[in-house]
């Protein structure tokens, strides 16, 4: 096997920890991720935190990045309102979110960005690179297509959590065909 797909298999499993990582904060089940997020070991919302601020902080020291840092950098470069936030690691460690009050997690969301990205690039659940180029189409701008999966991928998730069943894979690429006929 040749070095660069060691790497490539190397930061795929490590996005399916960062994405996993994600799923945990919303639910007192982490077993029940799905099998694209497969849980290899747990850090603490803190360390998960940490790890998005130190990042941040390599890029703007431009330090040299490992090859998952550089994915991670790329999705808070495509978030400029989370940036301050990530450059005052301490508040960042510390804030709760609190979707009641319409607080949106940064770190959730940065995570499905790149669960989503990893389901893409590995076809899993199968189907869904499929999906993604048709709905291509229909959302040209990489970026607000992500959007617009996360909201199934969101979905999927809550739903699995709230109910404590494991989450629906068939029901998640239903979601994502219904984006197709909006």
């Amino acid at each position: 096997m040749s070095s660069q797909l060691v790497m490539i298999k190397k930061i795929r499993g490590s996005l399916a920890v960062v994405a996993a990582a994600h799923a945990e904060l919303l639910s007192p089940h982490p077993h029940y991720v799905s099998s694209t997020l497969t849980m290899i070991f747990s850090p603490d919302r803190n360390q998960l935190r940490q790890f998005y601020c130190n990042v941040w902080q390599k890029h703007r020291a431009q330090t040299a990045l490992e090859p998952l840092e550089v994915l991670i950098r790329d999705v808070i470069l495509l978030h400029p309102e989370y940036q301050t936030m990530l450059e005052a690691a301490e508040h960042a460690l510390e804030q709760e979110y609190f979707p009641e009050s319409g607080e949106s997690n940064p770190f959730l969301h940065m995570g499905l960005h790149l669960a989503l990205q990893e389901q893409i690039g590995t076809d899993r659940p199968t189907g869904i690179r499929d999906l993604a180029r048709q709905l291509r189409l229909r959302y040209p701008e990489p970026h607000a297509l992500e959007h617009q999966m996360m909201e199934c991928l969101a979905e999927m998730i809550w739903r699995s959590q709230r109910d404590g069943v494991p989450p629906d894979e068939a029901e998640y690429l239903n979601c994502l065909r219904r984006q197709l006929s909006l």
